[in-house]
């Protein structure tokens, strides 16, 4: 028995600074995805159109130190092209996440707090998203708002939050028949202010895991929507309309048109995707394995 309790005694400090290094791996890997996710951003807006403007007397030069990524067939710079690309997708799913996940929490708080026929509505209204095959949801939209960014941010905005509604909604669920909950309603407080007071302080952690997870899933839609000509216009750098016009090069050798902003594309979503993992280990550590 004595030896049981000393051998916990001597695990304990171990366990904790275990714990205590898997969350600090993990806060440093959150700081360095986001710097380099934010230094890109900032690089895009704050850059001179001159850094990746029209030169045909540099076309198709493959990559070098001069030309990082090589250049395009109008010869311009696409290390710099890339950049701005990933730049404008990423103010696009910032901006599109944002305003998805809002909608998402506004009808996961309703759904499971008014229930009855406005829960009915919000989950048939969520089953009619999810329904309907995603892409071409997004393409109908972003075509009858007329295309471009502002086309793309409402197609990628107006369609990303049903899942997230789900999940509010459920946790919403979990908490409205708590004790503490079941308190503040018979002392005589409102549904909203319950939902001010002690709801939305729970379903926060969901809420903001959620909110980075949409981030990847809203780039990747904005690339495919410019990819098949729904989205940014041709004069307007965006990764995925960079690599349509890739497209019609690549049976000629020129594979750097295509290898590098798709790299850089898959970095980025593999980078928020990373973010959102550690994030929801951080603020729910009983999810996960850690």
């Amino acid at each position: 028995m004595l030896s049981a309790i000393v051998t916990k005694q001597k695990t304990a400090p171990r366990l904790s600074g275990k714990k205590s290094n898997t969350k600090q791996k993990m806060t440093i890997y959150i700081a360095l995805a986001g710097a380099y996710l934010l230094a890109v951003m900032l690089a895009g807006l704050f850059m001179s159109p001159e850094l990746y403007g029209v030169n045909y007397a540099d076309k198709f030069l493959p990559p070098s130190l001069s030309h990082l990524f090589g250049t395009d067939f109008m010869g311009r710079d696409m290390f710099w092209r890339s950049i701005k690309g990933l730049s404008n997708s990423i103010l696009i799913g910032l901006a599109a996440s944002a305003v998805s996940s809002v909608i998402a929490l506004v009808f996961g708080i309703s759904a499971a707090l008014a229930g009855g026929k406005v829960d009915r509505v919000i989950s048939w209204c969520v089953d009619c998203c999810m329904g309907m095959p995603h892409l071409v949801l997004l393409i109908l939209i972003s075509y009858m708002m007329g295309r471009g960014g502002f086309g793309v941010a409402v197609a990628v905005a107006v369609t990303h939050w049903p899942e997230l509604t789900r999940v509010v909604r459920a946790e919403v669920l979990q908490v409205r028949d708590s004790q503490y909950v079941q308190a503040a309603r018979r002392m005589g407080k409102s549904r909203w202010a319950i939902a001010k007071s002690h709801i939305v302080p729970h379903v926060l952690p969901v809420y903001l895991v959620g909110l980075v997870l949409l981030f990847p899933h809203a780039i990747m839609h904005e690339a495919s929507l410019t990819f098949l000509g729904f989205g940014f216009s041709a004069g307007v750098p965006a990764i995925g309309g960079i690599l349509s016009e890739a497209m019609r090069h690549i049976v000629t050798g020129k594979w750097w048109l295509c290898l590098f902003p798709g790299l850089m594309l898959l970095i980025a979503v593999m980078l928020f995707d990373g973010i959102g993992d550690k994030l929801k280990l951080l603020l729910n550590p009983g999810s996960g394995n850690e």
